[in-house]
């Protein structure tokens, strides 16, 4: 009886470690820069080196065309998302596709950035403002009303939200504005704006001197000064959008305890040290903002209505299109 039963139960030991083995793998699915995200793994690997760590980078809108499609063919690879963008994270949480991680360590993040049903978490403050080539300008704009003048506009480039979830975010926020709306998109485009791609594609385009303005999250725009570059950035005087890199476990993970794993470290203070070191806002209770930032507290931020940003999404895509291409 023992012999007989022996082999199955080895296979299955077998199979067992197999699984816990392939259990410590996870997938991460993020719009964070390839540079940055290699950094992360690191520091993740020093504090978890049992965790393997393998990372599907590009811009969100990308991310989430892959995921339809994976989503539509029965599976996806990914266990984790780590994305500038709320909304497209609440449309994931209203498909059902995320994990509720109820016992996530949230203490000393604001509630405000904390999904009520626990599905996902924001890691960082990110907000978007005006950068601009200190070679080329010399009174920088104050303000975002500032850019729809002929000599400003005809020089500016901005992310597009067919491809960034942070511009999905910023042109969200902005047309909700009643001072805004598209009535300023429309004057951009009229004299001259341009669309990239990416935010990488604005600060580019700006540091090289072919553009003299660009709307960018402002990590982007000081990280390049910091390194050299001759550009500055200016939190406009209306306010800023912002956007708080939600991170989230898909439900369907098959890698949900390692998961678990890194999104706990994502909100930790370790994790927030190097947002901190990457340019980033912390956002968790204590942990300073990066040198020669101004104080959160100090910033006015633009009100935005996040259901009403996701169900006005796809509007919003078709109407940038039609004014800058895409």
């Amino acid at each position: 009886m023992f012999r007989i039963l022996s082999l199955p139960l080895a296979a299955l030991l077998a199979a067992g470690a197999a699984g816990a083995q392939e259990a410590r793998t996870i997938t991460v699915y993020t719009s964070q820069p390839q540079d940055q995200m290699a950094a992360v793994v690191e520091a993740f690997n020093r504090d978890h080196p049992d965790i393997t760590v393998e990372i599907f980078r590009s811009g969100t809108t990308e991310l989430m065309a892959k995921l339809s499609a994976e989503f539509a063919a029965g599976a996806t690879p990914a266990d984790v998302m780590l994305i500038a963008d709320a909304v497209a994270m609440t449309q994931l949480k209203d498909e059902g596709r995320l994990l509720a991680y109820q016992d996530a360590p949230v203490e000393g993040i604001p509630e405000a950035l904390i999904d009520p049903d626990m599905t996902f978490f924001g890691t960082k403050l990110i907000t978007t403002g005006i950068v601009y080539n200190t070679g080329l300008v010399e009174t920088a704009p104050r303000s975002w009303a500032e850019l729809t003048a002929p000599e400003l506009a005809s020089s500016l480039i901005m992310p597009s939200p067919l491809y960034s979830g942070a511009a999905v975010i910023h042109v969200g926020t902005m047309v909700q504005q009643p001072e805004f709306g598209w009535d300023w998109y429309e004057a951009l485009a009229e004299n001259g704006a341009v669309a990239g791609q990416g935010n990488g594609t604005v600060i580019e385009a700006v540091a090289r001197g072919e553009k003299a303005y660009g709307i960018i999250i402002e990590y982007m725009a000081l990280n390049a000064k910091a390194k050299g570059s001759p550009v500055d950035f200016v939190f406009p005087d209306e306010g800023v959008s912002v956007i708080t890199q939600p991170v989230a476990i898909l439900k369907d993970s098959d890698a949900v305890e390692a998961a678990k794993v890194f999104v706990d470290w994502q909100l930790s203070r370790a994790a927030q040290d190097q947002s901190v070191e990457q340019g980033y806002f912390p956002v968790l209770e204590g942990v300073a903002a990066p040198e020669g930032y101004p104080d959160p507290a100090t910033l006015t931020l633009l009100p935005a209505d996040a259901a009403r940003m996701l169900a006005e999404d796809i509007r919003n895509k078709e109407v940038f299109a039609d004014l800058y291409g895409g």
